[in-house]
């Protein structure tokens, strides 16, 4: 294993804050810091880098092969575009880790949501999920076949009973499994951006779940409540080895990073991938209202990093735009033509709206500006590695360095 080095993020005091809080799910009560495991990685050594990433953020303290673990993938797109959605190698690097460490398939559990613009089953094969799955004996699961039920929530939400009065309906397969999701490192039009804490957002809440957007901020709050009573354990394994810039979650710039994170915590990853990328993670409201809820840590000088120095301090001076789509969805929900929203989202004249995004993202800027993007990111490392994995498959033994 390589060396690491224990250090406070990006401070430039020496020594780390005594701030702690308590992680839920460690089943004694134990007091820790929040710790994310950050390194570096290239294609060559892929496959080992996830262990590394996934072990110095301690998984095994949080997830057992004993219980049901629910693979949280992340569908920003049916099409493949590079940073959009959890990545091959990702998917790999995490369920070969989980596989050699004692988890068998019976317990493991990956599945995404759709959209009203994603196929969940498309997006699996789009992606090269599929093939990775079947190498490694998993079955993917497809939450809109899955049995929905509605769900009283013990605490008070700040957005969502109101936003679904008549009972927020969740995957009936999700009380009381532990959950590891597994998001990439990007900007979102709505939130600034979005992670580990947003990938609950696709799994939690059925495809009419564009109606939270009014409200982003409180419900992204709201979903890290409702995953304390859900989930006995949380992790998230997030790539950054391509991260994307922009007009996010799909009309990005692709930039190469090099990077993966983890952690139990899903607050301190998204603060450290939100540093990462060079915002200010105090200054996105999600992330400061889930440390005022006591949620987890999103303040970058009590969070322990733990992994590669090297990267620790990298920046990569991302700046937040809002596509066309997300343009006209806030401008109908909260900005000039607000007064036109119930008659163009809460009517039978919202199938207006999907279409639209259709057209724009899949039959405009995907065959034009998208094709551009991935042209040049299939001449990177990464995008010959994806190409690899097209061809020949998941990595497996005797492809990974």
């Amino acid at each position: 294993m390589v060396p690491f080095r224990r250090s406070p993020l990006f401070s430039d005091k020496p020594e780390i804050a005594d701030r702690r809080y308590s992680i839920r799910g460690s089943g004694k009560g134990v007091i820790m810091k929040a710790k994310v495991a950050l390194v570096g990685t290239r294609p060559e050594t892929i496959m080992a880098d996830y262990r590394r990433v996934m072990e110095l953020a301690g998984y095994r303290e949080h997830l057992s092969p004993e219980r049901d673990l629910i693979l949280k993938l992340n569908l920003s797109w049916t099409k493949y575009f590079p940073a959009c959605s959890s990545q091959p190698w990702q998917l790999e690097g995490v369920v070969k880790t989980l596989r050699e460490d004692g988890f068998v398939p019976e317990h493991l559990i990956p599945l995404e949501n759709k959209t009203v613009v994603t196929d969940p089953r498309k997006g699996c094969r789009n992606n090269l999920w599929e093939p990775v799955l079947t190498a490694y004996d998993l079955t993917f699961r497809s939450l809109p076949e899955e049995e929905w039920v509605v769900h009283r929530f013990e605490r008070p939400l700040l957005k969502l009973n109101e936003i679904f009065p008549e009972g927020i309906e969740i995957p009936k397969l999700y009380a009381g499994k532990d959950i590891l999701h597994l998001p990439t490192v990007k900007t979102h039009g709505h939130s600034t951006t979005t992670g580990s804490i947003k990938n609950a957002f696709g799994g939690l809440l059925k495809e009419v779940r564009h109606y939270a957007h009014k409200y982003i901020h409180e419900v992204l709050v709201d979903l890290m409540f409702m995953q304390r009573e859900l989930h006995p354990n949380v992790f998230a394994v997030m790539d950054g080895t391509v991260c994307g810039n922009g007009a996010g979650p799909r009309t990005m710039q692709p930039v190469v990073g090099n990077v993966l994170l983890a952690s139990a915590d899903q607050v301190a990853i998204d603060a450290v991938a939100a540093k990462l990328m060079g915002f200010d993670p105090l200054a996105i409201p999600y992330l400061r209202m889930c440390e005022d809820q006591g949620l987890g840590t999103a303040r970058p000088q009590e969070i322990e990093l733990v992994g590669d120095e090297e990267v620790f301090g990298l920046d990569l001076g991302f700046e937040v735009k809002r596509s066309f789509v997300i343009w006209g969805d806030q401008l109908l929900r909260r900005g000039g033509l607000r007064m036109l929203e119930k008659i163009a989202l809460h009517s039978p004249l919202v199938v207006w709206a999907p279409f639209a995004s259709n057209v724009y993202h899949d039959l405009l800027w995907y065959p034009t500006v998208g094709k551009a993007c991935i042209k040049r990111f299939s001449q990177t490392p990464w995008g010959e590695l994806f190409d690899a994995y097209a061809r020949n498959g998941p990595l497996r033994e005797g492809r990974d360095g």
